[in-house]
């Protein structure tokens, strides 16, 4: 079992959540988030006045996934977050995490099967 943790665009969030329904991954945690890398920031004008904003919105997926669905679901999110055929900086991260235990609360199941 993987956590897979990917930080995207908000505007590819409906993009993303359809290639993965596309592939059988329908369950997921949508969270929001700001942050900065190489990007540093954007300039933006408001009432006449020019200011930089330092974090910039990103929408984190959460997806527990069983091992044979690793490989699918990072290809999937790619093809979807990725802007342009190279992609740009700014498109995103994913991370791939151990997932010790999964529970699911509402039965009695463990495991894989829980997710």
């Amino acid at each position: 079992m993987r956590m897979i943790v990917a930080i995207i665009q908000p505007t590819k969030l409906k993009a993303v959540q359809a290639a993965l329904t596309n592939i059988g991954v329908e369950r997921m945690t949508v969270c929001d988030a700001q942050g900065y890398a190489r990007q540093r920031g954007q300039t933006a004008l408001y009432r006449g006045m020019e200011y930089k904003t330092h974090l910039l919105r990103k929408i984190t997926l959460e997806i527990a996934v069983n091992d044979d669905f690793v490989e699918r679901t990072i290809e999937s999110i790619v093809s979807a977050a990725r802007t342009g055929p190279e992609g740009t900086i700014g498109d995103g991260k994913i991370f791939v995490l151990p997932m010790g235990e999964a529970y699911q609360v509402d039965r009695d199941v463990v495991g894989p099967e829980a997710i």
